[in-house]
């Protein structure tokens, strides 16, 4: 599948070192006044080139719409847009097409489709969470008309959570040619009770899906997860009260605001798991560390899903 949503339905194409990596966007609501500045700030944020620990592919990333919009404002109809490849170097990969990478999905789609794209990874490359990034600024303007909002930060790298410690580290890998993992803590704040479909498209459910769609993603928990497996009941249990006799609030939030699937109304919050880049050695162009340019496709796939729960909702 190259389509996430049900009703807000996103579809991607492109390959790293093709012409260009796109999208379309269904089901998004008319009348909507779009920010391409947000969007072009986003993209800033996932750019490359940009820190030690990035690869040092320098892409423009300047988006072309060519339908859904008039005016900068949603007609109700696709919304497609393409984002040209201009510092695609195919050539550096020659040597690899006749050999497997550890740790690439280069043997996997070799087995399963009997031909791969060799350029970079392909379909498979990090190159291809852009158009994501797109349809997730989107996403995040049609949340703020619902006072939703989607966050997602760098919680740690390779272990170390204090900056200067971390950007030692990234010096370090980068100069010997390795690279390390890290954890990206996010948010969606604002959310109202009531999201989520049980039993088999609970909003966890949803969310993660989206998560582990993302290159490099090995692990996500919401809530206080997997610590709660040595916790006792009366610790992790939320107590709820009741203010003015119809309004319930909760003393605590362990389930990172997800009860029985459907979301409780408090702050929804989640850790994403990213593994070292399989790519390592001297001189190449790769990520050493896919953060913190992930966070913010964290924050896209956190928008994707909330609004698309919204929609079928409604």
């Amino acid at each position: 599948m190259n389509t996430i949503g049900d009703i807000f339905r996103v579809t991607t194409f492109g390959e790293s070192h093709g012409v260009a990596v796109g999208g379309v966007i269904d089901g998004c609501p008319s009348g909507v006044q779009i920010d391409k500045q947000l969007i072009a700030s986003d993209l800033a944020r996932r750019a490359t080139g940009t820190t030690s620990s990035a690869s040092q592919r320098r892409e423009a990333d300047e988006v072309e719409f060519f339908s859904g919009l008039l005016d900068g404002v949603t007609l109700g109809t696709p919304i497609a847009f393409i984002i040209r490849n201009t510092d695609a170097h195919p050539e550096d990969y020659q040597a690899l097409k006749d050999h497997f990478r550890p740790s690439h999905a280069d043997y996997t789609y070799q087995a399963k489709y009997g031909i791969r794209d060799w350029r970079g990874g392909g379909r498979a490359s990090a190159r291809t969470t852009a158009p994501v990034v797109v349809a997730g600024a989107i996403a995040k303007q049609l949340l703020d008309q619902h006072g939703i909002r989607a966050q997602a930060q760098v919680k740690s790298i390779g272990g170390e959570t204090d900056p200067e410690k971390i950007e030692t580290l990234l010096q370090q890998c980068r100069a010997v040619g390795d690279s390390v993992g890290g954890i990206v803590h996010g948010s969606i704040t604002g959310i109202p009770a009531g999201l989520g479909e049980p039993m088999f498209d609970k909003f966890q459910a949803c969310l993660a899906k989206a998560m582990f769609s993302i290159p490099a993603v090995k692990g996500f928990e919401y809530g206080d997860g997997f610590a709660m497996a040595a916790m006792k009941g009366s610790e992790a249990n939320d107590e709820m009260k009741v203010e003015d006799n119809r309004t319930v609030k909760f003393l605590s939030n362990h389930s990172g605001g997800i009860q029985g699937g459907i979301t409780n109304g408090e702050e929804v919050f989640f850790n994403v798991a990213f593994k070292p880049i399989p790519t390592i050695g001297k001189g190449n162009r790769h990520d050493v560390c896919a953060l913190p340019r992930a966070a913010v496709v964290v924050e896209a796939m956190a928008a994707l899903t909330t609004i698309d729960l919204i929609l079928r909702n409604h």
